[in-house]
């Protein structure tokens, strides 16, 4: 049975962003740090990695939620369970390491974001070469248009491409890295946004997918927030984000989450891309970017009402396991009704980690 992520990478993501420094509000920072390493601690349990068919290459949802608890733990200073987490990943660096693929596919390639993450941490170089090789065989072969072949249009993309070169721009200044990760989003801005704020899943798919959209915010709010100030692209990027975070706001659900389908009033809450606009905007919003939050900064959290704060971004249970709030099915155009009682939509915690 195959896991899902992207719900922890989500909600450890966003612990890391609260927990990292004081803020007043109704929820303790100590709360969110015991989400935080519930989480992370879950993760750690799991003897298997999540891995592609046929058992190699690690998947892009326990990638985002292993860079997702690298940060946490870094943040938090806890230090022992920072050791615990590299050491899960150590087994990257073994030969033929069923944890690295060489397909040439976003998907894939965004393993990256992983060794270049824990080279953030410890500075060894070794992670660095590894997380480098992903990046930059990412563009070993390019289109007319001077993007990566590996582009199709899909919204999620913004994220396996832009993150994993905004990583290798962390990690080295090279200018480049961060050039890739601009292009590409500014192009899938121009292609993909809509009138409303919101993006398409792709130029066949015209609707407005939870998920989908919250690579996209998750994406801009880490290229933003390492691209250079006169990045002749940032006000681009800049303009699509706030866009987007104002669009959003007008679609957010009275319990302070968001949809399945963004713009459909009838779908269900979905976990995933609550935790990651709650991130995108949680960034936004500490980095005193305007209209970070749809224009709606105030003190407290990420917003400034409790509507605009999403509250329960992941219902937890012990062990930090989580209800799986939404669910989609593999196919662009197809989406499953989520099973009651079911445990750790991992997709939606993938997002989840970043904005707590």
């Amino acid at each position: 049975m195959k896991r899902m992520f992207s719900l922890t990478a989500a909600c450890l993501l966003a612990c890391a962003s609260c927990a990292a420094g004081p803020r007043s509000g109704s929820i303790a920072v100590d709360q969110f740090k015991e989400v935080g390493e519930r989480i992370v601690e879950n993760l750690l349990a799991r003897k298997d990695y999540m891995l592609y068919k046929p058992g190699k290459g690690l998947h892009y949802a326990e990638a985002c939620t292993a860079v997702g608890a690298l940060r946490f733990a870094d943040y938090t200073g806890n230090r022992a369970l920072l050791d615990k987490v590299i050491a899960r990943y150590e087994k990257f660096l073994e030969p033929d390491s069923v944890l690295i693929s060489r397909h040439s596919h976003v998907d894939h390639n965004v393993e990256g974001i992983v060794p270049l993450q824990i080279y953030l941490i410890n500075g060894q170089r070794r992670w660095l070469d590894l997380g480098l090789s992903f990046a930059d065989s990412q563009w070993e072969k390019t289109q007319e248009d001077g993007l990566t072949d590996q582009t199709r249009w899909w919204i999620d993309d913004m994220y396996m491409v832009g993150m994993l070169q905004i990583q290798a721009y962390r990690a080295t200044k090279e200018a480049h890295y961060a050039d890739r990760a601009a292009r590409q989003l500014a192009a899938y801005l121009d292609k993909l946004q809509q009138p409303n704020g919101l993006f398409f899943h792709g130029p066949d798919f015209h609707y407005f997918w939870g998920r989908g959209n919250g690579w996209v915010a998750a994406s801009m709010a880490e290229v933003l927030s390492c691209l250079p100030a006169d990045h002749p692209l940032r006000s681009r990027i800049m303009s699509g984000y706030k866009t987007m975070m104002a669009a959003l706001l007008k679609y957010q659900s009275d319990n302070g989450m968001w949809r399945q389908l963004v713009d459909y009033p009838y779908a269900w809450a979905e976990s995933s891309c609550t935790a990651m606009f709650a991130y995108a905007m949680a960034v936004g919003v500490e980095r005193l970017w305007p209209g970070g939050c749809g224009g709606l900064e105030g003190p407290g959290c990420a917003c400034g009402s409790r509507r605009q704060c999403p509250g329960d971004l992941c219902r937890h249970r012990p062990a930090g396991r989580y209800r799986i709030l939404s669910q989609a099915a593999a196919h662009p155009g197809g989406f499953s009704r989520p099973g009651a009682g079911s445990v750790a939509d991992r997709r939606a915690i993938e997002a989840l980690i970043p904005a707590a």
